[in-house]
């Protein structure tokens, strides 16, 4: 196993790395919608947060030299279920067909109260 971290997405906010590969798949870590240089979010509005939390998820994949194009699978975990349709949208101009498998589920808190978390799958 080996760790994948990089300096441009924000930092682990415990004991784990920002991703792992593993045979050739990169298992990243679910991505808050922390901006990296203020250790904030990057807004309020799940359309903010959706975007920044992808964009942490591109991030951690440059670093392993590939692209959401590698992305196999994604798990979305939503604040609110009625945010869904937004996020789809959102969702959507951050991946090309064939899209990957997705589960999202609405969970009852995130961590620092995050609106979206994403993890992702992704192979070489």
């Amino acid at each position: 196993m080996k760790a994948i971290n990089s300096n441009k997405a924000p930092k682990a906010i415990g004991p784990y790395s920002q991703a792992v590969e593993v045979d050739g798949f990169i298992f990243v870590s679910g991505q808050l919608p922390v901006d990296q240089k203020s250790g904030e979010f990057a807004g309020t509005s799940i359309e903010i947060q959706v975007k920044q939390s992808l964009s942490n998820v591109r991030l951690v994949l440059e670093e392993a030299g590939l692209s959401m194009q590698h992305v196999v699978k994604t798990t979305v975990l939503l604040k609110n279920m009625d945010d869904f349709v937004k996020v789809n949208e959102i969702y959507a101009t951050y991946f090309k067909e064939p899209y990957p498998a997705r589960a999202c589920y609405e969970v009852a808190r995130l961590p620092k109260d995050a609106l979206i978390e994403i993890e992702a799958i992704a192979r070489r």
